[in-house]
């Protein structure tokens, strides 16, 4: 984590003169500053103290003794802090932590991204009535990659959601020929022993402690991949940073292995292909510039539902009203071309549905039709909360990442873990990072689904204390 906290700093002292800027992906969240910062240089210079504080309780927290005392411990320090700059900056770290643990709704009340109509947008696949049509984005995303040396995907880092979409589609690119994989923030060292386990570990790299980040790796080992790391080196960072991950994946991917193509995962911009990003260039047009491959670019990070409604795209909203889509969808004119808001800079735009809740989980855990619900077995926990519950396919280790997590408060919380149909060793453990309940869990093919309710007019219920001991019903 060290890396990215160097990367970060050099781009707020750098860059954001202007702006709160989003810690992983350097670019803006809001052009507007907060009450109380008076001056653009006022807010930097709060943004850089707000971040080594964050980084100085992340890494005092790497002393406790696993996830949820890790989390805890987060917690508690983040109240002695209630500055703007401050709340901006460590509702991320715990926006991450809450992905990490499986509470993915709770990730997104902590930090969440607007996402207003950029400049340059095109016109909307609404404007024109019959130019364009919605088809269901995994066949489509396959079929434009055809002919293609490389596709690059990206991702919103604080909405897990948008990993969803890139897990299903590496059957369906490996099924086209594709055969190398590469993931923001792999480690570069970790690589041997990943491919040898065949499943991400603490130490595999940040992102990969979220389960369905480590699902798309496990994935993309299980199917044949060759993955590699691209990340950069700690003294790198904004056009520095772009230009050796470019040149990494290059050297990586294609150096010795001319019958390689290549399919990334990254982060918001990175993937852009044209357009000025930071000091310069993005890595994917750097890429472009050393390789000579044209990569297909989908974006998926600006078209997705929030929580507060404000925050949502105008199209994407405008669309789901419209089509009322169950699955991630982009659209096509008479030729099959892609549209994209940002024709310059992306090839194809994703659609991401209306996210539903179904017993306080997101139902995108399905992963589009790989996953299916598995209930918890009954008294599981033993009565001790809270309770972190995980499961790992027979026969991996505890230091695996688990195929899914879900945190239980009290008995009376309802939760389910989404799994590839198989069979799970279910462990559960305490604050103290204790195993205290151990069982076996079958996810069978066939489960049904369920519908679940609107993310933004479902309501979470609060354990009472109570309920730490007696199965209240709701």
């Amino acid at each position: 984590m060290n890396n990215w906290h160097q990367n970060i700093r050099g781009r707020l002292g750098t860059f954001c003169l202007t702006a709160s800027c989003l810690l992983l992906a350097g670019c803006a969240v809001s052009s507007t500053l907060p009450s109380g910062a008076t001056t653009p240089a006022q807010w930097q210079t709060e943004q850089i103290a707000a971040l080594d504080q964050a980084q100085h309780i992340y890494d005092q927290a790497q002393q406790q003794p696993g996830l949820l005392a890790q989390d805890e411990f987060m917690r508690h320090a983040g109240h002695q802090h209630s500055s703007a700059a401050f709340a901006v900056i460590f509702g991320q770290y715990q926006n991450w932590y809450d992905g990490f643990l499986g509470s993915y709704l709770r990730a997104q009340r902590k930090f969440a991204i607007a996402q207003p109509l950029p400049r340059h947008a095109a016109a909307s696949p609404l404007a024109q009535p019959g130019a364009w049509r919605a088809v269901p984005a995994l066949p489509a995303i396959a079929r434009l990659a055809r002919g293609k040396r490389a596709v690059f995907l990206n991702e919103d880092h604080t909405n897990p959601e948008t990993r969803s979409l890139t897990v299903a589609l590496l059957t369906r690119l490996r099924a086209e020929g594709f055969n190398t994989f590469a993931a923001e923030t792999l480690y570069h060292g970790g690589i041997p022993a990943l491919r040898q386990h065949g499943y991400a570990t603490a130490s595999t790299g940040f992102y990969t402690r979220e389960p369905v980040y480590a699902e798309m790796v496990r994935t993309a080992l299980r199917l044949g991949y060759r993955v590699i790391a691209y990340e950069a080196a700690d003294s790198a960072h904004a056009g520095a940073r772009e230009r050796e991950e470019a040149a990494n994946l290059y050297r990586r991917a294609f150096v010795g292995h001319p019958d390689a193509r290549l399919f990334v995962n990254a982060g918001f911009a990175h993937i852009e292909k044209q357009g000025r990003y930071l000091d310069g260039h993005s890595m994917a047009e750097d890429f472009m510039r050393l390789s000579g491959i044209d990569p297909l670019a989908v974006e998926q990070t600006m078209l997705t539902g929030h929580l507060r409604k404000s925050y949502d795209s105008p199209y994407w909203r405008a669309v789901i009203d419209a089509l009322h889509p169950q699955q991630p969808i982009v659209f096509l004119d008479a030729q099959n071309r892609p549209w994209s808001l940002l024709p310059r800079a992306y090839d194809v735009s994703v659609f991401f549905p209306r996210e539903r809740i179904a017993d306080g989980r997101p139902t995108w855990l399905g992963l589009w039709g790989l996953r299916v619900p598995a209930a918890l077995p009954s008294g599981f926990c033993k009565g001790q909360y809270p309770c972190l519950v995980e499961a790992r396919a027979v026969g991996e280790p505890r230091a695996a990442i688990p195929a899914d997590r879900v945190l239980l408060r009290c008995a009376a919380q309802q939760r389910a873990l989404w799994l590839r149909p198989g069979i799970y060793a279910l462990i559960a453990v305490d604050a103290a990072d204790h195993v205290i309940d151990r069982a076996t869990l079958v996810a069978k093919a066939g489960t049904p689904l369920p519908r679940g309710t609107p993310a933004t007019g479902y309501r979470a219920m609060a354990c009472h204390p109570l309920m730490q001991v007696f199965k209240i019903r709701h």
